[in-house]
C-alpha cells in the first residue's frame, strides 16, 4: 500500500548526476512502488534543480532498514561536528 506522504524541502548544496555536478536545489522524499529495487516498496529520495530538467537529478531508492540507517549515520556525522563549523 502507498502512503502518498510527500515531503518536499528546499537545499542547498550540490549533487552529481547524468551530465555532471549541478546545484541541488529541493530534494522530495516519499515511500511507494520504486522503479528499480526489487522491492515491493521503498522510501525514495530524490534530489534535484528543477529548473535544470531530468539531467540535473539523483535519485535513490532504498529498502526501510537502510534509509532508517542512512538518516542515523547522517545525524551522528552532523552530531560530531566541532561547534563553529556547521552553517546554520
Amino acid at each position: 500500500m502507498c502512503t502518498y506522504n510527500t515531503e518536499t524541502l528546499s537545499l542547498t548544496g550540490s549533487a552529481k548526476g547524468a551530465v555532471g555536478w549541478f546545484h541541488a536545489t529541493s530534494a522530495s522524499v516519499y515511500f511507494d512502488h520504486p522503479v528499480h529495487h526489487g522491492a515491493g516498496h521503498a522510501l525514495m529520495i530524490d534530489v534535484l534543480n528543477r529548473d535544470q530538467g531530468a539531467s540535473a537529478r539523483v535519485g535513490l531508492e532504498l529498502d526501510a532498514h537502510s534509509a532508517r540507517e542512512l538518516a542515523e549515520a547522517i545525524l551522528r556525522t552532523l552530531d560530531a561536528v566541532p561547534e563553529g563549523l556547521l552553517e546554520h
